[in-house]
């Protein structure tokens, strides 16, 4: 039985802000990340060209603390993961049942790995995220290198801002010697690869069957609910992922109200890009906010001169929404520690039966 007192902490636990230790540095590294991409795109009039590579810049977020060894080696490594990610999700766009299946199984084997690294936040989010929206892209497989390699690009620069960012914060200081931890046999983790891995499959052949016109926000929002570390924080984000999304897609339809031409919208991805990195580790609720119009843009970057706002704003809060109930349900089987409790004496059975045979 719930308390007031419970129900009292966990309202305000929804809109509390948080202090962090992350300086102004990161934002507005990582809009630069995304925001010279953009602009490169809009100066030789390639829009679509620049989005791609942008979605690269994002690799910056993964940049971690320590000596420069360490920060460029996790850069490569997620900047191949990126690339991978974008490669098997196009590939595999030309059926997209198929492709439902091959994103779910990927999502597995890229929890497994980044729980296997002890990778930390944005974890498995972002390599999720562009093989969500991969997989929905148009087949054209003579399209293919070229989409790859303006990926690779965005990574490219992101390491090369943070290798010139990584010179400058680590200059002078002495590091003790690094090792990379790992996780050795744990039956839990892959467990979690397996519901994520069939809840990302599933809410991507969802979207499919209600023929939506990009089917990509439902694994895109069903991964980002279950980024919580508890069941409690899985409903928190649904919550505030769903709250926020509205008050988003209000301040999306007042944007677009003003019809903004290629130039502002860029400047706009660029401006809240800054704002949702400032914001993310302090109040989810709020970040989303503005998450909402940055991924609308960035989703819509080509066309977004053409599109209804009315007709917009109902279709993403619908997708969000469904995206959103579908990961509170992943969360919860996730955090069902009887679940979890047998799925891990179950796997351990199978590993040692398979060593007897």
């Amino acid at each position: 039985m719930i308390t007031l007192k419970q129900l009292q902490f966990e309202l305000l636990a929804l809109f509390r802000y948080k202090k962090s230790e992350r300086t102004w540095h990161v934002p507005f590294l990582a809009s630069l990340c995304v925001g010279t991409p953009l602009f490169i795109g809009y100066y030789l009039d390639k829009p679509t060209y620049g989005i791609t590579a942008c979605i690269g810049g994002l690799v910056f977020l993964y940049l971690p603390t320590g000596s420069l060894a360490r920060r460029m080696v996790t850069m490569l490594a997620c900047s191949f993961g990126f690339v991978f990610a974008f490669a098997i999700g196009v590939l595999f766009s030309f059926n997209p049942y198929l492709s439902s299946v091959i994103l779910g199984l990927f999502a597995a084997f890229v929890h497994w790995v980044s729980r296997f690294f002890q990778l930390k936040p944005p974890g498995n989010f972002f390599f999720i995220m562009i093989a969500s929206i991969a997989s929905c892209m148009p087949f054209d497989l003579e399209g293919i290198p070229v989409k790859v390699g303006l990926i690779a690009m965005g990574t490219m620069l992101a390491s090369v801002i943070a290798f010139g960012y990584s010179i400058l914060i680590t200059k002078g200081t002495v590091f003790k010697s690094e090792f990379v931890v790992v996780v050795q046999r744990n039956y839990v983790t892959i467990f979690e690869a397996v519901v994520i891995g069939f809840f990302m499959s599933l809410s991507l052949l969802i979207g499919l069957l209600l023929k939506l016109d990009n089917p990509y926000w439902l694994p895109i929002s069903c991964a980002a609910v279950i980024q919580g570390v508890t069941l409690q924080q899985v409903w928190r984000r649904t919550f505030q992922r769903i709250l926020g999304t509205f008050v988003g897609l209000l301040l999306t339809w007042f944007l677009l109200q003003w019809e903004l031409n290629l130039f502002w919208i860029c400047f706009s991805i660029v401006v809240f890009q800054f704002i949702v990195e400032t914001l993310i580790v302090r109040q989810y609720a709020l970040a989303i906010i503005f998450i909402t119009p940055l991924t609308i843009f960035l989703a819509d970057v080509g066309n977004s001169l053409n599109i209804d706002p009315n007709e917009l704003i109902a279709t993403r809060f619908f997708d969000i929404v469904i995206g959103s109930v579908i990961g509170a349900v992943a969360g919860w089987l996730l955090h069902h520690q009887y679940l979890r409790n047998k799925s891990e004496r179950q796997i351990r059975k199978t590993r040692i039966a398979l060593y007897r045979k």
